[in-house]
């Protein structure tokens, strides 16, 4: 039997032109979604995977991004005035070290700070010299020793003598003898280095690297450190006593609290860095004047929040930074908070406990 062909009407060739016209009309889509929703093409930006945020610890004992430089005050440490000093509590850095008789004598950094009485301020010693420069410190005095006045001229030391320029006045209603009466301001300060044509500004950075918190118990060789006493002569001693409150360290001179004048307060601490040097009397010095042997390394002590832990200390020359290490050899950092550095005679005590 013959096999029928077939035909289609021309309404149903119509029927399957437009099918297949549709047809084709939704492959195109399909495929024109598909090249525009390609993951590397799509307009919409897919976020990034967020970065760790690196957020810089804010210092709050002195502003880290200030290029102020900062001013060194020889403060009177004698036994006569303990009671009578001020500002002292508003340095970020301070330094005790023996001088003649016995006794010991500061030397208070201040940055970034306005202060209405600093003091009572006294002579150089030629060995202070050496921690005015390590901070590009202008150093502030009130005379000098013979050596003093020579190396302050050969390692041209930016320093304003108050014998030479005025900058102080006088407090005679302490009662005191006239060599324990002289105060200073910051104006005073930062007019006589305009005078002298000082710099006020400094490209030097911080001697000592800040951190927020650092928990010393952690550390290699850490020992409690809840009393501090440091012998400077048979005559002479500093105690500081740590409170666990507040986590700084009360201020003792010989078993006395030291006490702001202004503020009728005790002295703090957050840090003390303590070290031996060897001393002596200067030949043929009738006053009976002190020398350091501070340029070398030896061992230490860093001191904060309760604990110790042994360092290292070393000074290649009278003007480079003295660096802190700790026993292993990293660069030491310290609390954010006030320091003082104590530098001790060799073969005094000292007892941490």
């Amino acid at each position: 039997m013959a096999k029928k062909k077939l035909k289609l009407s021309k309404k149903g060739k119509k029927i399957i032109v437009i099918s297949f016209s549709v047809l084709l009309v939704l492959i195109i889509g399909i495929v024109l979604i598909c090249v525009l929703n390609k993951p590397e093409e799509r307009q919409e930006k897919v976020p990034k995977k967020q970065e760790k945020e690196v957020v810089e610890e804010k210092i709050d004992i002195i502003n880290l991004d200030s290029n102020t430089r900062p001013y060194a005050v020889m403060i009177n440490n004698i036994s006569t005035v303990w009671g009578y000093q001020s500002g002292i509590q508003d340095a970020y850095l301070v330094y005790e070290i023996i001088v003649e008789g016995g006794y010991t004598r500061l030397m208070a950094l201040f940055k970034d700070k306005t202060l209405d009485r600093i003091g009572s301020v006294r002579s150089s010693r030629h060995y202070f010299l050496d921690y005015a420069l390590e901070n590009d410190a202008i150093y502030v005095h009130f005379g000098w020793s013979p050596q003093a006045q020579s190396d302050m001229s050969s390692l041209g030391v930016n320093n304003i003598n108050f014998m030479a320029y005025g900058g102080y006045t006088r407090d005679y209603s302490l009662g005191l003898a006239s060599e324990h009466t002289a105060f200073t301001t910051t104006n005073d300060i930062m007019a006589g280095a305009d005078y002298y044509g000082y710099s006020k500004t400094t490209e030097t950075a911080p001697l000592l690297t800040y951190t927020k918190s650092i928990d010393l118990n952690t550390l290699d060789g850490a020992i409690p450190a809840n009393r501090v006493y440091i012998s400077y002569s048979n005559s002479r001693s500093t105690t500081f006593e740590y409170d666990s409150t507040n986590k700084v360290y009360n201020r003792f001179q010989n078993d006395r609290a030291h006490t702001d004048y202004v503020t009728g307060l005790q002295y703090t601490t957050k840090n003390i860095i303590t070290y031996q040097v060897a001393n002596y009397t200067i030949s043929g010095d009738k006053k009976g004047r002190q020398t350091i042997e501070n340029i070398g390394n030896g061992t230490g002590w860093y001191i904060s929040e309760g604990y110790a832990v042994p360092i290292t200390w070393e000074k290649s020359s009278r003007n480079s930074k003295t660096v802190y290490k700790y026993t292993d050899g990293t660069e030491i950092k310290v609390n954010d908070g006030n320091t003082y550095i104590q530098i001790q005679p060799s073969g005094q005590n000292l007892t941490i406990e």
